[in-house]
């Protein structure tokens, strides 16, 4: 009996990566949203390449105030409750790790996803999709109403 080909992948268990990316709830599991908001500063921080220095200093360019490597501590403190990050700066943070996680959080609180343009035209084709099943039921209600020869 021949064994089985382990170096080639099955291609029906190949899965596309997803278009949304989120923190893992472990990562940003809190009791409180404030919490969950440091904890997801602190992932950033702590899973980026750049310093917490070199992105204060990303973040201060890009708004064009100081933002400094002890507001970014005490933004991802839990402990540190007078010092919520606001919501101007978690854009600069996203911007300055290109991580997109952290507005994700924001997303999640409503239902909504952060998804790369480059996906907004398929996100069309599904809805269009979507709108031609719902057509393609009202066609046939209509059809066998006027089959019937009644009004709708």
């Amino acid at each position: 009996m021949r064994s089985r080909d382990t170096d080639t992948l099955d291609l029906l268990d190949w899965q596309p990566p997803s278009p949304v990316v989120r923190f893992s709830e472990k990562t940003v599991r809190a009791a409180s949203l404030r919490d969950r908001i440091a904890k997801a500063v602190s992932a950033t921080l702590t899973e980026s390449s750049l310093s917490r220095a070199e992105i204060s200093k990303s973040m201060s360019r890009w708004l064009g105030e100081c933002v400094t490597k002890n507001m970014l501590d005490a933004y991802s403190s839990e402990s540190r409750t007078d010092h919520n990050i606001p919501f101007i700066r978690i854009i600069a943070l996203a911007v300055a790790t290109q991580d997109a996680r952290i507005l994700q959080l924001a997303g999640d609180q409503m239902g909504h996803s952060i998804v790369p343009d480059h996906y907004l035209t398929w996100i069309e084709v599904g809805q269009l999709a979507d709108k031609q099943e719902e057509l393609k039921r009202r066609l046939a209600i209509a059809r066998n109403v006027a089959r019937k020869g009644g009004a709708l």
